[in-house]
């Protein structure tokens, strides 16, 4: 394995956490494979490179802004395998509808006065990763 590409990594790795495929992917082409896995799988055995490091990282910087959807699925796309999402991703129902309301209540001033407003209000949560039932729940709140 080359010192360069093992710098390079560490460099990155030095900045913020990143899963193992999005860090293969963004060294994939300066290395053949065989040295790339390689590479990881030293950073993984060494503990620098952690896919559930990163996903609780990710989860903590995000999770206050974005719905479990949109968590589960970013963290999908970069990588993370099912296991590790579920063990990093609040269970608890109670908290999701705290995070929906936070978000409505930062960016709305005042409860939607009609069917427009409602719906706007409801694509936005929607967009953010909130589940269709916390939405309602939610909105109904501030009527």
């Amino acid at each position: 394995m080359s010192k360069e590409l093992k710098d390079k990594a560490l460099r990155m790795l030095a900045r913020r956490e990143h899963s193992r495929a999005e860090l293969a992917r963004k060294l994939g082409a300066e290395a053949d494979g065989e040295e790339l896995r390689a590479l990881l799988d030293r950073l993984e055995e060494t503990g620098l490179l952690s896919d559930a490091r990163y996903a609780e990282a990710y989860v903590a910087a995000r999770g206050a802004r974005f719905g479990a959807a949109r968590l589960r699925h970013d963290l999908r796309a970069s990588g993370v395998g099912e296991e590790i999402i579920e063990a990093v991703l609040p269970a608890d129902a109670g908290e999701e509808i705290a995070r929906a309301r936070e978000v409505w209540r930062r960016r709305f001033d005042a409860p939607a006065t009609d069917r427009a407003g409602f719906a706007r209000q409801a694509r936005f949560l929607q967009g953010r990763g909130f589940a269709m039932d916390v939405i309602r729940k939610v909105l109904k709140e501030q009527e």
